[in-house]
């Protein structure tokens, strides 16, 4: 019998239990859908990346990786019924979008859709609290998730016997990606680093797993054996909260989840969030991360949720535009990462932070950047500035550098009124 795996956020042999169910059927079709609806909302980073990654993982199966494009509702079918497949096999999709179209496929197939694994340690709606139902707030949550536990990552199926069809040709790539360089990627990190340095965007000590975990090169469940940090274990964690509280409230997309901020007044994107875009505000330390997206596809995370601040509460341009902006630009975009992690910067979230908390761009500068090194490595306006007066150019020559397009103290107080209007 012939069984076709249907890759997706999976691009990987080893660890992935629904090749594993494949391959027990003894031929392997295996198959990549290049979605035009997905391929459109992505940007060149993630297409690039994605298409690296496939170069990868079809020559870890002799070349013999079959690529269609097209709407997977009449793709995966076709490809089913051109090889006579007894099953088709993929990793459980959370996501809106990804259930509805797995859904859509099912439903279109003349032989079974198994589903099995997932692209989490413990995949959403596994964790319930003492009365059944799901965690609001992440602190319970982490705890129920550690103790739940997961599975022991598991080898690479000894032996499959890969069935050659035709297949689309890939756009050309010039990143490195794919299940190798990921494992490569971890097992040269120092994960102690981590701890202490984690919100340093000018030491560069964060893993970059996030682009890895993305697209399945590599499971959270290979990271998380023998993997003695905590802080580093909640990050994970909260990356599986995030999926588990979109495969409950899809809504949570663009909308937030506390319905109270649906009456929150916000301004439209113009001029200013133009300038937001091109890294061109005038606070350095908003700029470097939002060039760095530019030029890279990666933004550190301590700079994420001061450049979404700044948007939300300096510029009181809605969440939802700089996470559609995040979407195309990032490397690693994840639809529930982002989503949420705007909402939570935003204060509308699920266990968001308070709204009253709103990011000084120059004072965490100073605080996680202090010798100015990560400002002058993106803005090369600044680098005739010593040490951390790169964080406050207006005072120390400026040169060609803008200056600030709003006063920060005025903006965070209007951020505040704004807040009230809708307490009240």
């Amino acid at each position: 019998m012939t069984a076709v795996m249907w890759f997706r956020r999976d691009l990987r042999l080893a660890d992935n239990p629904a090749l594993l169910d494949a391959a027990a059927s003894g031929r392997v079709l295996g198959l990549f859908v290049v979605d035009p609806l997905l391929w459109g909302r992505s940007g060149d980073p993630r297409r690039e990346h994605l298409a690296a990654s496939l170069r990868s993982l079809s020559d870890s199966m002799g070349g013999r990786l079959v690529v269609r494009r097209g709407d997977p509702a009449a793709v995966v079918p076709a490809v089913a019924d051109e090889v006579g497949a007894s099953s088709v096999h993929i990793s459980a999709d959370y996501a809106p979008y990804g259930q509805k179209r797995d859904e859509q496929v099912e439903a279109a197939l003349t032989c079974p859709l198994v589903r099995t694994g997932s692209p989490y340690a413990v995949a959403p709606g596994r964790i319930r609290n003492q009365q059944g139902r799901p965690y609001q707030v992440f602190t319970p949550y982490f705890k129920a998730w550690l103790a739940h536990g997961w599975r022991q990552p598991v080898a690479a199926p000894a032996e499959v016997t890969w069935v050659k069809a035709a297949s689309d040709e890939l756009p050309p790539a010039s990143v490195v990606a794919g299940e190798q360089a990921a494992l490569r990627q971890w097992q040269a990190y120092d994960v102690s680093a981590y701890e202490d340095e984690r919100d340093r965007p000018d030491l560069d000590s964060t893993s970059r797993m996030s682009v890895p975990l993305k697209y399945g090169e590599i499971h959270p469940r290979t990271i998380l054996a023998g993997l003695r940090s905590d802080a580093f274990r909640r990050e994970l964690a909260w990356r599986e909260f995030c999926a588990d509280l979109l495969a409950r409230y899809p809504q949570a997309a663009w909308k937030p989840l506390r319905p109270e901020f649906e009456n929150m007044r916000y301004d439209e994107p113009g001029e200013l969030f133009d300038a937001w875009c091109a890294g061109r505000t005038g606070f350095p330390f908003v700029d470097a991360g939002m060039r760095q997206l530019a030029e890279t596809g990666f933004m550190h995370n301590r700079v994420r949720m001061v450049v979404a601040s700044f948007l939300v509460k300096d510029l009181h341009v809605h969440w939802k535009y700089g996470a559609r902006w995040f979407m195309r630009s990032l490397r690693d975009g994840d639809l529930a990462s982002n989503s949420l992690n705007w909402q939570w910067v935003a204060g509308c979230g699920a266990d968001a932070a308070p709204y009253f908390r709103i990011f000084n761009p120059v004072a965490q500068g100073l605080k996680f950047d202090p010798q100015g090194e990560y400002v002058r490595r993106w803005v090369p306006e600044l680098r005739h500035l010593r040490g951390k007066t790169a964080h406050e150019p207006w005072k120390h020559g400026a040169g060609t550098y803008p200056a600030p397009v709003v006063d920060h103290a005025e903006a965070r107080r209007e951020a505040l009124r704004r807040y009230d209007a809708i307490r009240s």
